[in-house]
């Protein structure tokens, strides 16, 4: 059995910010959604963490931004787990997976992290993939890029999980990679809901990454600071769309099903045929 789907949520997808609380409907559908064959990547572990701090002190942690993050992180991760095993099919196995950069720019650990994932779907197992925030320091993992830049073109940083789920589903080989973000997809003008691109699709690799470069000129701001917006989801998810995976962007709010079979608003980016 291969791996049909690897999907990507953000935090903000997961938390009502009115409420101040996770937004357990999200967590409610995806369970009733994931299965076997699936990689599930889910960001949301250091504002959980936060808000949980935050109700069970009455106050938020203080000190310097990266340990915070951290502490909110490794707070965040339980929880964040608890909640996908609550809702997800009792007869399936949950397994969290946490990767750093290094895992993806070695090529030992990527046949590793690749073995893992593919023996999930024939053990009942549906692997939650998250970026290790607890033990990454952020000097410590800049200063491990830029080495890496010396003696290679191709460096994955993943410190956005768009990327992450991206590289994983390259790795794969899956046949559908699905972002879920706060919009409906990729907008020619943000600011214009009716510019949403709802297909681009072309017939060899290279005119699908010319027609992905050209959307990408149009592709301004981001959802959250520190998030890199459609043109950096674009250019994560460029090389496994030339391979013929097919990329669809997203809104939460639409169940998987109905976005993958284009019954809901989204952009799909594949190779034709």
């Amino acid at each position: 059995m291969g791996i049909d789907l690897v999907g990507k949520i953000g935090s903000m997808a997961l938390i009502q910010r009115e409420e101040g609380d996770m937004d357990y409907n999200i967590f409610a559908r995806l369970g009733r959604e994931l299965k076997p064959g699936m990689v599930w990547v889910s960001s949301g572990a250091t504002e959980i963490g936060r808000l949980d701090y935050l109700r069970r002190t009455g106050t938020e942690l203080a000190g310097p931004i990266e340990q915070v993050k951290t502490d909110y992180a490794a707070q965040g991760q339980a929880i964040l787990m608890e909640n996908y095993r609550r809702y997800i099919a009792p007869e399936y196995s949950v397994r969290q997976i946490l990767v750093e950069h290094t895992h993806f720019n070695k090529q030992a650990s990527r046949e590793f992290i690749r073995e893992l994932l593919l023996r999930c779907p024939g053990q009942g197992a549906i692997p939650i993939v998250n970026y290790n925030d607890p033990v990454s320091f952020e000097e410590n993992r800049k200063m491990e890029l830029s080495e890496l830049r010396k003696t290679s073109q191709s460096v994955v940083e993943c410190v956005d999980n768009d990327e992450t789920a991206a590289v994983i589903a390259e790795l794969v080989g899956a046949k559908t990679l699905l972002i879920l973000t706060s919009a409906d997809g990729i907008y020619r003008d943000a600011d214009d809901p009716s510019t949403l691109v709802r297909e681009l699709s072309e017939k060899d690799p290279q005119r699908l990454e010319n027609s992905i470069r050209l959307l990408q000129q149009s592709c301004v701001g981001a959802s959250r600071e520190g998030a890199g917006g459609a043109r950096a989801k674009l250019e994560y998810i460029l090389p496994c769309a030339k391979l013929g995976t097919h990329v669809v962007i997203g809104s939460p709010r639409h169940r998987i099903e109905d976005l993958l079979a284009g019954r809901v608003p989204a952009t799909h980016i594949r190779l034709e045929g």
